[in-house]
């Protein structure tokens, strides 16, 4: 008896520590390898920026564009950074690269741009995805987005400022009209120029999904530098 008594005592002390290094991993060791890969992913997008000749920003919303015949621009490579993110009330150094595509992998070096919708600035929707938690929590305070709140973006040829317009609302995961060039459920009724944020709900799980809608209010070229507040 006291052999059995003993046994289970030492696989319960197995299975605790198991579980203390798995919550452990899961809370700081998957931070630090996110940040560490969101630092390298900044860096490369600003030694490409750098590199590159300087594009023209997409024109404000209150600019009709020019007309064009030139072909679309190409999309963006796959699990590539091709902007930063910042959002004033998640704190003055929350910044976030933003790569394309939503898979996992992706998902573990920053943000993730939803294929086919709308480039920053562009007509139509640019949606992006982020874990709430694990990863460096890059959305964990998304609850906290209030109408009025600013989302600025950057990429090679601009700056550009949306306006979140409505509070986060909780859906189903398969509402993906939510992604769509003039969202389903947001307050937006016409085609325009508006941005969408995603993450999972509850904080801790995946059975919703948080989102967040705002509309560009504003651009600037990179020459005049970022808006107040944010790096020249």
């Amino acid at each position: 008896m006291h052999l059995v008594v003993r046994t289970f005592s030492e696989v319960c002390l197995t299975a605790g520590t198991l579980i203390v290094l798995f919550v452990a991993y899961v809370l700081l060791w998957t931070g630090v390898k996110a940040d560490r890969a969101m630092d390298g992913e900044m860096t490369r997008l600003r030694d490409s920026w750098a590199a590159a000749p300087a594009a023209a920003p997409q024109p404000a919303p209150e600019q009709a564009p020019a007309p064009t015949t030139a072909p679309p621009p190409p999309a963006y490579p796959e699990g590539r950074a091709f902007a930063e993110m910042h959002v004033p009330r998640f704190g003055a150094d929350w910044n976030k690269p933003v790569l394309e595509g939503t898979g996992t992998e992706v998902l573990k070096k920053g943000l993730g741009h939803y294929a086919g919708t709308a480039r920053p600035g562009g007509t139509g929707n640019f949606a992006v995805a982020g874990h709430r938690r694990t990863y460096g929590d890059p959305f964990k305070d998304v609850p906290e987005l209030r109408p009025g709140d600013l989302v600025i973006l950057k990429d090679a040829a601009g700056w550009y400022t949306y306006t979140v317009r409505a509070e986060p609302l909780r859906i189903q995961p398969d509402e993906v009209g939510v992604v769509d060039p003039v969202p389903r459920r947001s307050p937006f009724t016409t085609p325009g120029r508006y941005l969408t944020l995603t993450t999972c709900d509850p904080e801790w799980g995946h059975s919703h999904r948080l989102v967040v809608w705002a509309e560009l209010t504003g651009t600037r070229p990179v020459s005049q530098g970022g808006p107040e507040g944010l790096p020249r």
